[in-house]
């Protein structure tokens, strides 16, 4: 029911033009970087996925999280706006079931502009590189990893979103926080666990079997995989926790 809810509030908002034009504005990165300068990549080492995300990620990475606080704070705007977040609680549904029914919604969405990304990739690596029979496969656990990687920040917005009643503040807090992210040591390991900070993190090895990470040689996807999870559960555990504290207090 919320899920379904969550889809009809959308079509008030400019949450799907936001977030659908962010992931073509971020898809549109190696296109024009190839287009311009193919010249430079096409002669260097590696996979061409490698080349392509090491030359541009960062900053579709960058353009990805900035999207993901633009249409939390517009998802949870509604809910605030005219106190219509205190009207639903008057119906025979648990507060929490919100947060997951956008949780939710976020997530297929998020999926979709990567998907546009991963076919932006696909596609300059067939038309500029030598194309192997193990480049589609590559670009599929690729972006699969990407993806596993972003689940925190997105709910980390959406949680910075639901706290703060004024949009302006969550969005500022948000922005803070990729920035913040963006600026951190890449060879740090512990640092490269912060949710924001997670999706600037590119797999790599795929080919040969031997994932890591830039910026992190000794880290494994199965490490990066249980992070995921536990801050996943904890991130959570912390929203149903803080409606609870919330709702003793209203």
């Amino acid at each position: 029911m919320s899920f379904s809810l969550e889809c009809k509030k959308i079509k008030r908002t400019g949450f799907l033009p936001a977030f659908l034009g962010g992931g073509l504005l971020s898809a549109m990165f190696p296109l024009i970087n190839m287009a311009v300068r193919a010249e430079v990549y096409v002669g260097t080492g590696g996979s061409p996925i490698s080349v392509l995300l090491d030359a541009n990620w960062q900053m579709m990475a960058m353009l990805n999280m900035l999207i993901l606080i633009t249409v939390s704070c517009i998802i949870y705007h509604t809910e605030y706006a005219d106190n219509a977040i205190q009207k639903m609680c008057t119906f025979p549904i648990r507060e929490s079931r919100l947060y997951f029914g956008k949780m939710i919604l976020t997530l297929i969405l998020l999926v979709l502009i990567l998907a546009i990304q991963g076919l932006a990739v696909g596609f300059c690596s067939f038309h500029w590189f030598e194309p192997s029979p193990e480049l589609m496969p590559q670009l599929l656990k690729t972006f699969g990893f990407l993806m596993l990687l972003s689940v925190p920040a997105a709910l980390l917005s959406l949680f910075i979103a639901s706290v703060c009643k004024n949009m302006w503040i969550s969005l500022g807090v948000g922005i803070v926080c990729v920035f913040t992210a963006s600026m951190l040591p890449p060879d740090n390991f512990i640092l490269s666990l912060f949710p924001f900070a997670l999706p600037f993190q590119i797999p790599v090895g795929m080919e040969s079997g031997a994932l890591s990470f830039f910026g992190t040689g000794n880290g494994t996807f199965s490490l990066y995989f249980i992070v995921v999870i536990a801050e996943v559960l904890v991130l959570c555990f912390a929203e149903i926790l803080f409606l609870k504290i919330r709702r003793s207090f209203e």
